[in-house]
């Protein structure tokens, strides 16, 4: 079962990712230590897609060095 997109976010700000705000259901979260910011579309509440958790898996992967 897919983990839902709030999980992810919870994920992303448990590292220090910050939310930079975005454009309709679109987020953008920067770190200091991730050359790119990683994009989360959707409501908090949708199932995430298997490339919306392979980016949060990479970005916390870089971000923690």
């Amino acid at each position: 079962m897919p983990r839902k997109l709030r999980e992810l976010i919870a994920d992303l700000e448990k590292q220090g990712f910050v939310n930079r705000g975005g454009k309709g259901s679109h987020r953008n979260f920067t770190h200091p230590r991730v050359a790119r910011p990683v994009t989360i579309s959707g409501d908090a509440g949708d199932d995430a897609k298997r490339y919306q958790e392979k980016a949060v898996k990479a970005a916390i992967a870089e971000a923690t060095g």
